[in-house]
Protein backbone atom coordinates (compact mmCIF):
# COMPACT_ATOMS: atom_id res chain seq x y z
CA UNK A 1 0.00 0.00 0.00
CA UNK A 2 1.12 3.55 -0.55
CA UNK A 3 2.38 6.10 1.93
CA UNK A 4 0.00 8.70 3.29
CA UNK A 5 0.69 12.08 4.89
CA UNK A 6 -1.88 13.37 7.39
CA UNK A 7 -2.10 17.16 7.55
CA UNK A 8 -4.05 18.96 10.25
CA UNK A 9 -3.90 21.45 13.08
CA UNK A 10 -1.14 20.66 15.55
CA UNK A 11 -3.59 20.70 18.44
CA UNK A 12 -5.45 17.79 16.75
CA UNK A 13 -2.26 15.68 16.82
CA UNK A 14 -3.60 13.06 19.26
CA UNK A 15 -6.78 12.60 17.22
CA UNK A 16 -4.74 12.15 14.03
CA UNK A 17 -2.42 9.69 15.79
CA UNK A 18 -5.49 7.48 16.24
CA UNK A 19 -6.29 7.78 12.53
CA UNK A 20 -2.67 6.97 11.68
CA UNK A 21 -2.89 3.81 13.78
CA UNK A 22 -6.06 2.76 11.95
CA UNK A 23 -4.41 3.30 8.57
CA UNK A 24 -1.32 1.37 9.70
CA UNK A 25 -3.59 -1.56 10.62
CA UNK A 26 -4.72 -1.54 6.99
CA UNK A 27 -1.14 -1.67 5.72
CA UNK A 28 -0.60 2.03 5.06
CA UNK A 29 2.67 3.71 5.84
CA UNK A 30 1.97 7.06 7.53
CA UNK A 31 4.84 9.44 6.77
CA UNK A 32 3.79 12.34 9.05
CA UNK A 33 6.59 12.67 11.61
CA UNK A 34 4.92 15.73 13.12
CA UNK A 35 2.34 13.42 14.69
CA UNK A 36 4.90 12.26 17.25
CA UNK A 37 5.14 15.83 18.51
CA UNK A 38 7.95 18.31 18.86
CA UNK A 39 9.86 19.46 21.88
CA UNK A 40 8.26 22.89 21.57
CA UNK A 41 5.03 24.49 20.42
CA UNK A 42 5.20 26.96 17.52
CA UNK A 43 5.20 30.01 19.80
CA UNK A 44 8.04 28.54 21.91
CA UNK A 45 10.24 27.17 19.10
CA UNK A 46 13.35 28.84 17.80
CA UNK A 47 13.44 29.89 14.14
CA UNK A 48 15.91 27.05 13.48
CA UNK A 49 13.53 24.50 15.02
CA UNK A 50 10.60 25.81 13.00
CA UNK A 51 12.62 25.62 9.79
CA UNK A 52 13.65 22.04 10.60
CA UNK A 53 10.02 21.02 11.24
CA UNK A 54 8.89 22.60 7.96
CA UNK A 55 11.64 20.83 6.01
CA UNK A 56 10.74 17.50 7.68
CA UNK A 57 7.10 18.00 6.69
CA UNK A 58 8.04 18.60 3.04
CA UNK A 59 10.22 15.47 2.99
CA UNK A 60 7.38 13.48 4.56
CA UNK A 61 4.96 14.72 1.87
CA UNK A 62 7.50 13.74 -0.80
CA UNK A 63 7.50 10.21 0.64
CA UNK A 64 3.70 9.95 0.41
CA UNK A 65 1.52 9.16 -2.58
CA UNK A 66 -1.50 10.69 -0.86
CA UNK A 67 -2.05 13.70 1.39
CA UNK A 68 -5.12 13.67 3.64
CA UNK A 69 -5.84 17.15 4.99
CA UNK A 70 -8.17 17.54 7.96
CA UNK A 71 -9.99 20.81 7.48
CA UNK A 72 -11.89 23.02 9.91
CA UNK A 73 -15.27 24.65 9.97
CA UNK A 74 -14.59 28.35 9.27
CA UNK A 75 -16.55 29.19 12.44
CA UNK A 76 -14.04 27.26 14.60
CA UNK A 77 -12.50 29.53 17.20
CA UNK A 78 -8.90 29.47 18.22
CA UNK A 79 -5.45 29.90 16.76
CA UNK A 80 -4.97 28.40 13.33
CA UNK A 81 -1.50 28.67 11.86
CA UNK A 82 -2.58 27.34 8.48
CA UNK A 83 0.36 25.00 7.94
CA UNK A 84 -2.03 22.35 6.65
CA UNK A 85 -2.91 24.69 3.76
CA UNK A 86 0.74 24.97 2.76
CA UNK A 87 1.10 21.18 2.96
CA UNK A 88 -1.94 20.71 0.73
CA UNK A 89 -0.63 23.27 -1.78
CA UNK A 90 2.78 21.61 -1.82
CA UNK A 91 1.13 18.25 -2.48
CA UNK A 92 -0.91 19.70 -5.35
CA UNK A 93 2.16 21.36 -6.85
CA UNK A 94 4.04 18.07 -6.89
CA UNK A 95 1.14 16.10 -8.33
CA UNK A 96 0.26 14.15 -5.20
CA UNK A 97 -3.24 12.83 -4.72
CA UNK A 98 -5.15 14.89 -2.17
CA UNK A 99 -8.10 14.08 0.05
CA UNK A 100 -9.69 16.46 2.51
CA UNK A 101 -11.62 15.29 5.55
CA UNK A 102 -14.07 17.93 6.69
CA UNK A 103 -15.55 20.97 4.97
CA UNK A 104 -14.00 22.67 1.97
CA UNK A 105 -12.21 25.75 3.32
CA UNK A 106 -10.83 27.41 0.20
CA UNK A 107 -10.97 27.43 -3.60
CA UNK A 108 -8.24 24.79 -3.98
CA UNK A 109 -10.46 22.26 -2.20
CA UNK A 110 -12.81 22.43 -5.21
CA UNK A 111 -10.25 21.21 -7.77
CA UNK A 112 -11.40 18.07 -9.54
CA UNK A 113 -8.37 16.09 -8.32
CA UNK A 114 -9.18 16.80 -4.64
CA UNK A 115 -11.58 14.32 -3.07
CA UNK A 116 -13.64 15.41 -0.07
CA UNK A 117 -15.10 13.30 2.74
CA UNK A 118 -17.16 14.54 5.67
CA UNK A 119 -15.54 12.14 8.17
CA UNK A 120 -12.44 10.00 8.55
CA UNK A 121 -14.67 6.92 8.70
CA UNK A 122 -16.17 7.82 5.31
CA UNK A 123 -12.65 8.14 3.88
CA UNK A 124 -11.56 4.78 5.32
CA UNK A 125 -14.70 3.10 3.98
CA UNK A 126 -13.89 4.38 0.48
CA UNK A 127 -10.29 3.20 0.53
CA UNK A 128 -10.84 -0.51 -0.04
CA UNK A 129 -8.07 -1.66 -2.30
CA UNK A 130 -7.50 1.74 -3.91
CA UNK A 131 -3.97 2.87 -4.45
CA UNK A 132 -3.12 6.52 -4.93
CA UNK A 133 -0.06 7.46 -6.90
Amino acid sequence: MTGVYLAGRYDRREELQGYAARLAERGWSVTSRWLTGHECADADCTPDELELFAREDLVDIDRAGLVVAFTEDPATAGYQSGGRHVELGYALAWGRSVVIVGPRENVFHWLDNVEQFETFDAFVASVGSRVWS
